[in-house]
């Protein structure tokens, strides 16, 4: 399979040319800047394309030919909670789908993020319940979580005008090589990240599975948390919930086990066939 990842010179998208390229696919990397110390740039299945996506015209161009689009181009944070973040992000991600639409890529993934919910970059995070699914309300209060939900409806839009089209939204959590370099030992300033992580290779496995999986698993748009089921610190996360959330309340099916996370990625195993794992 042809695949393009954009933002491919980034944390992320640099492990998911290497995992694509790992198993087997052809790879057109789009970024705004040069990445002088790239691994991947003399593979022959590789190739690069210095380019804008807020330019459509200049993403219609890089995608063609593609069968596959793993859109990663984006501002990662809020910044000054400004405006930048958000207008940049949403610009991206529209011209994104839009090209892969009028080129008929019908298999595409966006990275969203956990920030869809009111999470680390608020003043005050907020869980109606766990543990959280896709079908917790998405309530951002900043502009980069809101950029992430646009990007998400956006997807619902596209695949309307577009049935034949698939679009996997990711919302990944914190991206770290090894769980025991994801938080530090002050538990209340993590408490909107609610101590959680995914493996930096897992999450490439997760992205690339979104494109390849069967087209029979699942149709239109689908949002899928991309998180590891254990906590990244040693701590019971009923303890964590009881000093930090005590008032939310625990979901009736969920097994209260200490080694639980606060996170059910249970969809993502269902469509994507996608289990976490934290990789050497």
């Amino acid at each position: 399979m042809k695949v393009a990842i954009t933002g491919c010179n980034g944390r992320v998208g640099r492990r998911v040319v290497l995992w694509a390229l790992k198993e087997g696919h052809t790879v057109v990397g789009a970024d705004n800047i040069v990445a002088q110390d790239a691994e991947f740039y003399n593979n022959p299945a590789f190739s690069f394309h210095e380019v804008d996506l807020k330019d459509f015209d200049a993403a219609l161009k890089t995608f063609e030919g593609c069968d596959a689009v793993i859109q990663l181009a984006a501002l990662p944070q809020p910044m000054d909670y400004l405006v930048k973040v958000h207008n940049d992000n949403v610009v991206i991600t529209w011209n994104v789908l839009r090209a892969a639409a009028e080129l008929g890529i019908d298999r595409v993934a966006v990275a969203s993020s956990v920030n869809v919910l009111r999470a680390v970059f608020s003043p005050e995070p907020i869980f109606h319940y766990f543990p959280i699914d896709e079908n917790h309300p998405c309530e951002p209060d900043e502009p980069y979580g809101l950029s992430k939900l646009i990007g998400e409806t956006q997807a619902d839009t596209i695949v309307r005008r577009y049935p034949t089209m698939r679009v996997a939204s990711m919302r990944i959590h914190k991206f770290i090589s090894t769980r025991t370099r994801a938080y530090g030992e002050d538990r209340f300033s993590s408490r909107g990240d609610l101590w959680s992580y995914v493996q930096m290779d897992s999450t490439a496995d997760a992205l690339l599975r979104a494109v390849t999986v069967e087209k029979n698993r699942w149709t239109g748009h689908e949002a899928f948390f991309i998180v590891a089921p254990q906590l990244a610190v040693d701590d019971d996360w009923l303890e964590l919930k009881g000093k930090y959330f005590p008032d939310t309340p625990i979901k009736p099916d969920w097994v209260e086990s200490g080694g639980r996370g606060f996170f059910d990625c249970s969809k993502a195993e269902r469509l994507l066939g996608w289990v976490h794992k934290d990789y050497a």
